[in-house]
């Protein structure tokens, strides 16, 4: 018996002396990796700056913010007009109240020492529309910056501070992060400058994280390291202190589910901006949707279940110069099958502009192809601020798209070439449609008025009384008739 307490009072013993070896050892490596994460903050910080943007009055309004997702966001302060309804209206609520639209609205955002020679990557959405920029860096210094160049379809901007040899960020290999690595967000949420958050990446490739359609320009991280308004354009970082991704927005505040554009396409984009000013795409001048969002094309398709519908092809555009039509059902590219619009885009966006590609397509049911030219995306900007190709804006009242006449239209829809506009679409149960006006129509006057193009047409409908009614002269078939469109409200 006394054996069996000595061998039991020995093994206590030893298990005590093995269990505070496993402590010590814990608490060591508890602060190796504290260390790691300070080294990080010390040394990445030192590339990331603070941004603050001012806008004069008239360029931006204060207006009602909106929930995204109706689960009790109200109550946020208001944002600019020009980011409501946008995925990045949560990064401009830092402030208590927006000013009246009367005074300036100032905006802090982040960014990161791109290169040494004072060239900064920010988000687009932190300095579009800013009438004067300030760069922020950790030591202190502020310097007045300008406009590089942005890319609104990225959410990509560089801008330029008259300086050298800044700490520029290193960085990291998007394509080799991976789900569940830690991830390290650097900004200044809340005008808290140089603010640290930690935590992991939560998914890769995330696409239609705002609406349901997504875009071939959307490939975010998502992460759950805290981000909240004012560490857009800041870094998101690995445990190595790299850049891996630019912050861009969020799903609410404070949830926990963050997004960054990965670095990899960021810089790619930054590059081109420094050296063309622009980013030059490929594209093929067409309105595109999936084949699933259009039943009735979809029932004459026979057991085709997927494909990108050609909704409008724009003039002037690649596809205008090609066989390609409205209501064909692209299923291939050069090969490649596609079955969504972002599947579409994104194998347009793998060609260099004047590619000669290869479109497998379905016409009334049967499979033939069509091969064009791909053309360069005209400036987003200029293509933003120009009247679009269709008249919808103006007449949406009534329910009417519409595009100019020109002869290359003219045969592709099979009406007469003549001047005018002809309405490529009427909404159903419009004031349009009630009066008996179809795909196909030519308008070739406004109010006594001729029309020639969109411009001209959009003149002459904002020129009209709604509640009196305008009238529209039409051409079908050869035949002139006229409708009247009022108001239906």
């Amino acid at each position: 018996m006394k054996q069996f307490w000595v061998m039991l009072v020995s093994l206590m013993l030893v298990a005590g002396v093995a269990n505070a070896v496993t402590n010590d050892e814990d608490l060591a490596f508890a602060h190796r990796l504290q260390n790691v994460f300070v080294r990080v903050a010390q040394e990445a910080s030192r590339s990331v700056v603070v941004i603050n943007s001012t806008q004069q009055p008239g360029k931006g309004q204060a207006g009602d913010s909106e929930d995204d997702d109706g689960d009790g966001d109200e109550g946020q302060p208001q944002v600019p007009k020009q980011f409501q309804g946008t995925p990045f209206e949560y990064f401009f609520r830092h402030h208590p109240q927006m000013p009246p639209p009367d005074q300036e609205i100032n905006s802090e955002g982040s960014g990161i020492v791109y290169r040494k020679d004072g060239y900064i990557l920010t988000n687009s959405h932190v300095i579009r529309g800013a009438d004067t920029i300030t760069v922020h860096l950790k030591d202190k210094r502020e310097f007045p910056a300008k406009v590089v160049g942005l890319d609104p379809l990225t959410d990509i901007a560089v801008i330029k501070i008259e300086v050298h040899d800044l700490p520029a960020a290193q960085l990291g290999n998007s394509d080799a992060v991976r789900v569940g690595q830690w991830a390290i967000a650097i900004g200044a949420p809340y005008q808290l400058e140089y603010s640290f958050t930690v935590g992991v990446i939560s998914a890769k490739g995330r696409d239609a994280v705002w609406n349901t359609s997504g875009s071939a320009y959307e490939d975010y991280l998502q992460t759950d390291a805290s981000i909240n308004p004012g560490n857009s354009g800041g870094p998101l970082c690995d445990i190595d202190g790299q850049v891996i991704g630019i912050n861009t927005l969020i799903r609410g505040i404070n949830r926990g589910i963050g997004f960054a554009i990965p670095i990899n396409m960021a810089s790619d984009i930054a590059d081109q901006l420094i050296t063309k000013g622009k980013i030059v795409r490929p594209w093929l001048g067409i309105q595109i949707e999936a084949l699933a969002d259009n039943p009735e094309l979809m029932a004459s398709a026979k057991d085709l279940k997927q494909g990108v519908v050609v909704r409008a092809i724009y003039p002037d555009t690649p596809a205008a110069s090609s066989d390609l039509r409205p209501a064909d059902i692209i299923v291939a590219v050069d090969g490649v099958e596609v079955g969504t619009p972002r599947e579409l885009q994104q194998q347009v966006l793998r060609k260099k502009i004047g590619d000669k590609i290869a479109l497998k397509i379905v016409r009334d049911g049967k499979p033939t192809t069509v091969s064009l030219q791909t053309g360069e995306l005209p400036d987003d900007l200029k293509l933003a601020a120009q009247p679009t190709p269709s008249g919808k804006d103006q007449a949406e009242a009534f329910g009417l798209t519409v595009q100019t006449l020109t002869p290359q239209l003219a045969e592709r829809l099979g009406v007469e070439r003549t001047t005018g506009v002809v309405v490529t679409e009427v909404e159903a149960d419009s004031a349009a449609d009630s009066q008996g006006m179809q795909h196909g129509d030519i308008i070739t006057e406004v109010n006594r008025v001729p029309v020639h193009s969109v411009d001209e047409f959009k003149k002459a409908m904002a020129n009209g009384d709604k509640d009196k009614g305008v009238l529209l002269y039409v051409k079908r078939n050869g035949t002139f008739t006229f409708v009247v469109l009022k108001d239906s409200e």
